[in-house]
C-alpha cells in the first residue's frame, strides 16, 4: 500500500485561492503518472488534472486558465494552486498515483492508490 497524505482544503470566499498539497510515501520520481480529482455531493468523480514524470500537464476544461498542477520530486509531494475558485469547486479533493505504462489516464478508476480526500467549499 501506499498511503497519500492530502492538505491545504478549506472554506473560501468566490474569486480566493487555495493551494492543495499530496504527500505520498514512495519516491515520486519513480511515479509516471500523478493525479487530482475531485467529487461533489451526488455527483460523479471527476477528473481535476494530471501530471507526468515529465512535467506534462492535462486539465479538465472548467479548471483550465485558473488551476495547476505541479509536483516536487524532492519532497514526495503534489501540489494543486487554485485560483479563481468558483461555488461549482466545491468538492472533496482527492490525489491519485499511477503506473499506466504510457499515457496519464483521466479515469479515476486506471489509478493504483489514492488519498481520503480533503474538502473544499467556495461561498459566494
Amino acid at each position: 500500500q501506499v498511503p497519500l497524505v492530502e492538505s491545504g482544503g478549506g472554506s473560501v470566499q468566490a474569486g480566493g485561492s487555495l493551494r492543495l498539497s499530496c504527500v505520498a510515501s514512495v519516491y515520486s520520481a519513480s511515479v509516471p503518472c500523478m493525479a487530482w480529482f475531485r467529487q461533489a455531493p451526488g455527483k460523479e468523480r471527476e477528473g481535476v488534472a494530471n501530471i507526468d514524470s515529465r512535467g506534462l500537464t492535462t486539465y479538465a476544461d472548467s479548471v483550465k486558465g485558473r488551476f495547476t498542477i505541479s509536483r516536487d520530486n524532492a519532497k514526495n509531494t503534489l501540489y494543486l494552486q487554485m485560483n479563481g475558485l468558483k461555488p461549482e469547486d466545491t468538492a472533496v479533493y482527492t490525489c491519485a498515483i499511477a503506473w499506466p505504462g504510457g499515457w496519464c489516464p483521466p479515469t479515476f478508476s486506471s489509478y493504483n492508490y489514492w488519498g481520503q480526500g480533503t474538502q473544499v467549499t467556495v461561498s459566494s
